[in-house]
């Protein structure tokens, strides 16, 4: 086989394993069909269990092999750049840092309170679903309106030895607080 074949090989693999690394992380946007399909619930209950946890981390990896060591980073190197692009800017004004934290918080809180007030609310009962996915969608949309300094920050939670500075306390701010 030629150059051109192989190119032309490489192509096909790379864009069916974006379909699959694409369906992969869509799946679990197929549980409500599976909720209120007619099947039994434990039958339910583990094909929406692996919808949102199994099926997208072993499509990534079957995606990966179809792909192949030089498609995958292809895949990672576009999708770098269009985080670069579209992503969040590193850092954000103070307004934006409080409109994106109470984005942030609010569906955490509201999750919270949701069995003990959510009764309260009038329509809540008959619409949780939507109230749910209204939630989950400006939680995710809070990371970017936070900028890149928060995803550190987030990050930071997670790393043992990550120590937080505080504006005047290090020595480097000279004590005024923005």
């Amino acid at each position: 086989m030629g150059e051109n074949g192989n190119a032309a090989r490489g192509a096909w693999r790379f864009r069916v394993g974006v379909a699959i690394f694409v369906a992969g992380f869509a799946a679990p946007l197929a549980i409500p069909l599976v909720t209120s399909s007619d099947l039994p619930t434990a039958w339910k209950t583990a094909v929406s269990g692996a919808l949102a946890v199994g099926v997208p981390e072993v499509m990534m990896v079957v995606a990966a092999a179809v792909m192949g060591r030089e498609g995958f980073a292809r895949l990672k190197s576009q999708f770098g750049r269009f985080l670069k692009k579209y992503g969040p800017p590193e850092q954000v004004g103070r307004t934006r840092y409080r409109v994106g934290l109470t984005m942030f918080t609010l569906p955490l809180l509201l999750a919270w309170l949701d069995p003990y007030l959510g009764h309260h609310v009038p329509g809540y009962g008959g619409h949780r679903l939507l109230w749910a996915i209204g939630g989950d969608l400006v939680f995710v949309a809070s990371f970017f309106v936070l900028g890149g300094e928060f995803w550190d920050k987030l990050r930071a939670l997670f790393v043992h030895g990550a120590r937080a500075v505080f504006p005047g306390r290090d020595g480097r701010e000279g004590g005024h607080h923005e």
